[in-house]
């Protein structure tokens, strides 16, 4: 069904006014329009007629003095009641507070909410998130209408109940007829210990629900909504308490996943974890406490003086994957630096037949971890290494040539102990002329893992280099006199 709503109706319109507008521009309708105080609904019979509908008169054709507003039919107004009364009564009744925008927990419902969960909302079916961020003015005309709801766990489950139950007395009101499942979106990270071993975890709840829980496929992911859809189909009451037992299971994965996280913080040294977006902020549940402290011993990017620090780091990739590292027209690489927050660029190719190009990335620990992670990802995915073959490729960084000697170490100690602890093949080549800025070339070759440790283990060293140097007396300086006894 793709039922519009029409908004911003005069008390004058009927219906042979619709009649006649539909008309005059074409557009098809499988049904009586149902004209109401202020707005109207009306039935198309496909998408395209839907969407042209939208296109041609919202915002832009006048009835009785009144510019028509066209969307996807999404029983939101129900949820907000006249002058917000119906959204004011769930926040008390529930204890929690729904924003139209920018919140990060997502509930689960079919047509049209949002919680701390949040509720991304479907003309067809509404989604309960993990994590959320809507705004009804930005999707104008879109099929999804979120809301978000911030609040303790069981506020949220409350409050989800409550929406699912005004959703279905509009979708009665309206003859809706299609099922409204809650739909969940919740971070591909805890997915597999919802679903559990076998699938365990995922068919106990089945069972003590009496719902059936299904849940996106691994293809529909992408770098940049990494969340699995999992769509909960039964009653209002099976529905509710299958919510409750899917968010305590995610809630448990996250609190899992945060104390492994701050006691590895240290790992790698100066990269805040914390920042890299492995894990969803704000998930289901956490107070800010734990969202949005660093780990502890986390820097990132930031040099004991507290000042941001940027590093440039070159990365060959193979010459044939330089069309997939940028995209179409540029598309992906764009993408990219946006979501690692870093400067791509590829080099200038050295020669015709130059087997390797160099990639440039300039930003701090955490942009650089993002970035390589993601050149090294789609190597795999493109198949530009075996399906048994890791990913290994080579990055160069630059350092001061008085400092290459700390990363070597006597007698090659120090880049030995290295290449021992992070599994990388360190190499500072010998008899190498420092460029134009007194810098010489670190070889570092291996796995995405081993190469992070790497570059962080020696940024590390030119970091306590630095301190040594700042607390030098300059050159020329008189000596300290020395203590009188």
């Amino acid at each position: 069904m793709n039922k519009l709503y029409i908004g911003n109706v005069s008390a004058e319109a009927s219906e042979e006014d619709f009649e006649t507008i539909f008309e005059q521009w074409k557009i098809p309708h499988s049904g009586p329009f149902l004209v109401k105080t202020g707005y109207a609904f009306v039935d198309c019979p496909d998408e395209k007629a839907a969407m042209k509908a939208i296109d041609v008169l919202s915002g832009k054709v006048e009835l009785h003095g009144k510019l028509l507003e066209v969307e996807h039919s999404v029983p939101k107004r129900a949820i907000i009641g006249k002058e917000g009364a119906t959204i004011r009564n769930i926040t008390k009744q529930t204890h929690s507070k729904y924003v139209h925008r920018g919140q990060k927990l997502y509930c689960l419902v079919s047509m049209c909410v949002h919680l701390s969960h949040t509720f991304k909302v479907f003309s067809k079916s509404i989604f309960f998130y993990l994590r959320i961020d809507i705004h009804r003015k930005e999707n104008a005309g879109a099929a999804e209408k979120p809301i978000t709801i911030h609040s303790t766990p069981e506020g949220c489950s409350n409050a989800c109940r409550t929406i699912m139950e005004i959703m279905q007395k509009e979708a009665l009101d309206t003859k809706f007829t299609e099922e409204i499942p809650l739909k969940v979106l919740a971070h591909n990270n805890f997915v597999g210990r919802l679903i559990g071993k076998e699938g365990r975890n995922l068919k106990k709840i089945e069972q003590d629900t009496g719902t059936k829980i299904t849940i996106s496929p691994l293809q529909d992911l992408t770098l940049y909504n990494p969340e699995r859809t999992i769509t909960v189909k039964g009653s209002i009451e099976a529905c509710s308490r299958a919510e409750e037992e899917v968010m305590k299971k995610i809630r448990e994965s996250y609190e899992s996943d945060m104390a492994a996280m701050n006691l590895q913080s240290n790992l790698i040294p100066g990269l805040n974890l914390n920042a890299l977006g492995l894990f969803p902020s704000g998930a289901p549940g956490m107070g800010p406490s734990m969202s949005n402290v660093p780990p502890p011993g986390a820097h990132g990017g930031c040099s004991s003086f507290g000042v941001s620090t940027s590093e440039t780091v070159h990365l060959f990739i193979p010459a044939l994957a330089v069309g997939a590292i940028i995209g179409k027209q540029g598309q992906h690489i764009k993408q990219l630096s946006h979501f690692a927050g870093a400067s791509i660029k590829i080099a200038p190719a050295e020669g015709m037949d130059a087997k390797q190009r160099m990639v440039i990335i300039v930003g701090p620990p955490e942009a650089q971890f993002k970035a390589q992670c993601r050149i090294f990802g789609k190597l795999k995915e493109e198949n530009f290494f075996g399906p048994k073959e890791e990913v290994k490729l080579e990055a160069h960084i630059k350092v001061p040539s008085f400092a290459a000697g700390r990363v070597i170490g006597k007698g090659g100690k120090t880049v030995n102990e290295l290449q021992n602890l992070t599994c990388a093949e360190v190499v500072v080549p010998r008899d190498q002329t420092p460029d134009e800025n007194d810098q010489v070339i670190v070889k570092i070759s291996g796995h995405f893992f081993a190469c992070q440790l790497a570059q962080r283990k020696i940024q590390e060293i030119l970091a306590q280099v630095r301190r040594q140097q700042q607390t030098k007396p300059p050159a020329g300086a008189p000596a300290p006199l020395p203590r009188r006894k």
